[in-house]
């Protein structure tokens, strides 16, 4: 089962990063103030940044790489991540929750 690290941008505009294996069911945890304290304090506003991993533990080091950078690193990252790719990442992981 693939495992994918994302990224929430904040209406207060900081950045959240986090991994899951359904990252549908984990941001809809977020926007209902269920997730991490730090998405209750900073409500949610939109994902922004998807990645797969075929393992729980790249996920999770990629995770921490991601949280190590500073805001304007990951303000890059999510530039560099263009809206085509975040499209078909989300439709990628409709169509592979919708078959587990």
């Amino acid at each position: 089962m693939p495992y994918y690290v994302y990224i929430l941008l904040c209406k207060d505009g900081s950045y959240y990063t986090g991994y899951t294996e359904d990252p549908k069911r984990r941001i809809e945890l977020h926007k209902k103030g269920q997730g991490a304290r730090y998405t209750r304090m900073h409500e949610p506003e939109k994902i922004v940044y998807v990645e797969e991993f075929d393992s729980r533990s790249e996920a999770m080091e990629r995770e921490r790489e991601i949280k190590s950078f500073s805001h304007s690193k990951k303000r890059r990252l999510v530039n560099l991540y263009d809206k085509t790719n975040l499209a078909n990442a989300l439709a990628h992981m409709r169509t592979s929750s919708a078959c587990a």
